[in-house]
C-alpha cells in the first residue's frame, strides 16, 4: 500500500496511527504504546507523519525523523477544522493525517534538547514571576484590612515589611503577624529563585551567537534575547517576527 501521510494522535500511554493513502482514503488504524509505535514506524515506508505540538511531541518527532520519515508538528487549532463527527483518539488521527498534508499548513519545528532546556527555564521563570505576585498581593491586602497602606510599588512594601512586623504597635494579631511572617519568608525564597533563573538565561545570552546578534537591536536585553532566539532560530518566522525590526518595541509576550 501506498501511504500518502500518517497521523499520530499523542497520549500519556497510548498512540492512535491512521495512516491515509494518496486519495485520501484509510489505510491503516492502530492503537499502540510507545515502545510498538517505535517499532512499527521503524519498519513503516518513509512517510510524512504529522502529530499535534503537544507535550512528547519534540522527543517522538525527533526519534520519528531519524528513522528518515518526514515528521510535522501542528498546532493544535489547526488541527481542530479537519475533525469529523464526534471527537475520538482515531478521528483525531485522522484529522492529523489530512492537515499535515496541506501545502499551507503551519508547523512547529521540532525542538532540540538544548531549545527544550531554554524553553523550559522560560516557563519555570515565568511560573515563579506569577507566583511572586500573588504573594505580594495577599501580603497587600491582609495589610490593608489592618489599616495599613503602602504605596503600589512592590519595592515600596518590601521596604517597609520588616518594621511592621517587627512593630508590636502594628495593629496585627498574633495569627495574622505569623501569617504575613509565612509569606514574606515566600516572598524572599521567590526572589532568589528568580534570580536564579535570570542567571541562567543571562549566561546563555552572553555565551549564544544569535542571542548577541539579537542583543544588537533596540529594546531586546538578555533575559528577552535566548527566547526571541529560540523561536527565530528555526528559519520559520511567524507574522509576529515583525516586531523584531529596529525600531519597533519588543514585548516579552511575543517570545
Amino acid at each position: 500500500m501506498q501511504i500518502g501521510s500518517v497521523g499520530i494522535d499523542l497520549g500519556k500511554t497510548s498512540f492512535h496511527v491512521v495512516a491515509l493513502g494518496d486519495n485520501g482514503k484509510v489505510l491503516l488504524k492502530k492503537k499502540f504504546s510507545q515502545k510498538q509505535l517505535i517499532t512499527f514506524t521503524a519498519n513503516l515506508q518513509t512517510s510524512l507523519i504529522g502529530m499535534e505540538a503537544c507535550s512528547g511531541a519534540h522527543f517522538l518527532g525527533r526519534a520519528l525523523r531519524a528513522q528518515g520519515h518526514d515528521v510535522k508538528l501542528i498546532p493544535a487549532q489547526f488541527v481542530k477544522p479537519f475533525v469529523k463527527s464526534n471527537k475520538n483518539d482515531f478521528l483525531d488521527a485522522e484529522a492529523i493525517a489530512e492537515a499535515v498534508d496541506r501545502d499551507n499548513m503551519r508547523f512547529v519545528p521540532i525542538k532540540t534538547d538544548d531549545q527544550l532546556d531554554l524553553q523550559a527555564l522560560h516557563r519555570v521563570r515565568d511560573r515563579l514571576m506569577v507566583r511572586r505576585t500573588s504573594v505580594i498581593n495577599q501580603i497587600r491586602a491582609f495589610l490593608l484590612e489592618r489599616g495599613m497602606v503602602f504605596a503600589k510599588s512592590p519595592i515600596r512594601l518590601r521596604e517597609a515589611i520588616p518594621e511592621v512586623l517587627e512593630n508590636a504597635n502594628e495593629n496585627l494579631t498574633p495569627r495574622m503577624r505569623n501569617l504575613v511572617a509565612m509569606l514574606w519568608s515566600e516572598w524572599k525564597d521567590l526572589e532568589l529563585q528568580i534570580v536564579e533563573m535570570n542567571d541562567e538565561v543571562e549566561r546563555i545570552a552572553s555565551s549564544d551567537a544569535a542571542c548577541i546578534r539579537l542583543r544588537q537591536i533596540p529594546g531586546i536585553g538578555p533575559l528577552v534575547a535566548p527566547g526571541a532566539s529560540l523561536r527565530s532560530a528555526t528559519g520559520q518566522p511567524s507574522r509576529r517576527d515583525e516586531s523584531l525590526q529596529p525600531g519597533w518595541d519588543w514585548y516579552r509576550s511575543n517570545i
